[in-house]
């Protein structure tokens, strides 16, 4: 049985149901600090205790979706976020309420974890994920249209994502199941590729989240308290970020591979980074809006080619669940850590400060990037995706184009056959793909004398 998944639908909506607390985290600490009596620190500590639990499932599953299959680790996340969030939305002390989002963290972390692993055995990581941030952008867009006029203090929005985690249980009927006994001694086992590259990514993932949701996790705050804003307001301009950052992702999926990756995501963070300065010191509705609606557009985009990314550096998917996992991290300190400056510095010096964090990463993940995006071809030597070696071939008589895997297809392993008789030979290169199957073999002539 194949690991790959049989269609991308499945794993979409995983997906969504993993990123949604996220997405929905402004309304949440907004609530708990209006309607259970905390202090924006307090409330986004336990934005931060959501998402931490969250994280914390990623790395407990790093590695181990391909062995316990996808199946079961997303309906046991789905359960638990199901049971987390709605207890939460039950509960009225706050002990009983961080309980409940700890175990509804940890469900979401889950699905996470077998989203990213689905993505990464996806043909296209980067249109798959950029479907993912596309529907999860468009369900928080319309929660947030909703979620104002409808009253319900903090029960409302677990409420919510409690549902759609009941909501997206059938399609795990579609997801794969474990590994049959056969399959265990696959070539693909064994130590992390671009161990260097990945680490990087991840710390780059960390901070850069940290930073994203750092600002998101007070956002609300900021339209309402410095911009004069009323809540129905401050939901509307988030409704229309989302639909914006909707956009950003059909944007970035009609663009795909064709610019690379280094260019989306460093240009992005650029532009990233000017909009959070100017979110955070908003006074009124226009900048307010500006800079919340450039900043959502951006975000998701450049998310989509980071979650591409980590996808590409292992087609089992450990990087795209550890990377996932430092940044779901990053995005778990991120509402303590925008409660903090704001209430220490205010909520223009936050905005600087998390625009110079944004712009310092920046150079290390735009780095990784160029590295393992591809580099051209050269007589001698095939390529992988990370820019490693792949095969050497001992060529004096030229190539064949269809000898070289195009860059950004999926690592194709080569195995070369020889005839060992003491005379001029020719030495067979197959290129052997998924299925094996005719049309997939390149032969490819060189002389040895055994």
């Amino acid at each position: 049985m194949s690991s790959r998944p049989r269609t991308a639908w499945p794993v979409v909506a995983v997906f969504t149901a993993g990123y949604l607390a996220s997405y929905l985290l402004p309304t949440i600490v907004g609530r708990l600090s209006a309607h259970l009596g905390l202090s924006a620190a307090q409330a986004g500590l336990v934005g931060s205790v959501l998402l931490l639990s969250s994280a914390s499932a990623g790395f407990t599953l790093a590695g181990r979706v391909e062995r316990y299959g996808s199946r079961a680790p997303a309906r046991i996340g789905l359960v638990l976020a199901a049971v987390g969030y709605g207890s939460a939305a039950l509960a009225g002390s706050v002990p009983l309420v961080v309980l409940s989002v700890v175990v509804g963290g940890f469900g979401s972390g889950a699905a996470t974890a077998v989203a990213a692993a689905g993505i990464a055995a996806q043909r296209d990581p980067h249109r798959t994920s950029s479907l993912g941030l596309l529907t999860v952008s468009a369900t928080a867009g319309a929660l947030y249209l909703t979620i104002p006029h409808l009253g319900g203090g903090h029960r409302l929005p677990f409420a919510a994502i409690a549902l759609v985690a009941l909501l997206v249980w059938p399609a795990t009927a579609r997801l794969n199941g474990p590994t049959v006994p056969g399959e265990s001694a696959s070539p693909l086992t064994g130590r992390l590729p671009h161990r260097r590259s990945g680490l990087v990514l991840a710390g780059g993932m960390l901070v850069w989240s940290m930073a994203q949701n750092a600002l998101w996790g007070v956002s609300s705050r900021i339209g309402i308290t410095q911009a004069g804003l009323t809540e129905v307001t401050v939901g509307a301009v988030f409704a229309a970020a989302l639909g914006a950052g909707l956009l950003g992702v059909m944007g970035a999926g009609v663009l795909g591979a064709r610019v690379g990756r280094a260019v989306p995501i460093g240009l992005g963070t650029v532009i990233i980074s000017g909009s959070i300065v100017l979110s955070s010191s908003a006074r009124d509705l226009t900048s307010f809006a500006t800079g919340e609606i450039l900043w959502n557009t951006v975000y998701p985009v450049v998310l989509s080619y980071l979650i591409g990314l980590a996808a590409s550096l292992d087609v089992r998917g450990r990087w795209a669940v550890l990377a996932g996992s430092a940044s779901s991290v990053g995005v778990a300190c991120g509402p303590l850590l925008g409660s903090v400056l704001s209430e220490e510095a205010g909520y223009p010096a936050m905005g600087l400060i998390l625009g110079a964090a944004t712009l310092l990463v920046a150079a290390p993940v735009t780095a990784v990037a160029l590295h393992t995006g591809g580099r051209p071809l050269v007589p001698g030597s095939v390529r992988r995706r990370g820019g490693a070696p792949a095969a050497l071939l001992a060529a004096t008589t030229g190539s064949l184009s269809g000898a070289v895997p195009k860059l950004g297809s999926r690592e194709q392993p080569v195995t070369e056959l020889r005839v060992r008789r003491r005379r001029l030979v020719r030495s067979a290169i197959r290129t052997a793909g998924p299925d094996g199957g005719p049309g997939q073999s390149n032969a490819y002539a060189s002389t040895s004398d055994r």
